[in-house]
């Protein structure tokens, strides 16, 4: 993972994302492609739970719901701010 990479559970409301790469392998790995978490789709938060997990991503028109350990197993790269 390069220096300017972060995991997806470290981006925060208001921010957008590209995944970059999955890290996690099995039946972990299945279940995060059958979500739509691949490379190269954009992923930002909709909303944290009160105790911070899980959290709810909008991912390719859906909205998902992840805990920190799954959110930790997908790099990410941070996309410019929308005008």
């Amino acid at each position: 993972m390069d220096v300017s990479s972060l995991t997806l559970d470290q981006l925060m409301k208001n921010q957008t994302a590209e995944v970059a790469e999955l890290n996690s392998t099995g039946a972990d790995r299945r279940r995060l492609m059958d979500l739509g978490i691949l490379p190269g789709t954009r992923i930002e938060v909709e909303m944290r739970s009160p105790l911070g997990d899980p959290t709810a991503y909008r991912v390719r028109g859906s909205v998902i719901a992840l805990r920190r350990q799954q959110a930790k197993n997908i790099v990410i790269r941070l996309l410019p701010k929308e005008q």
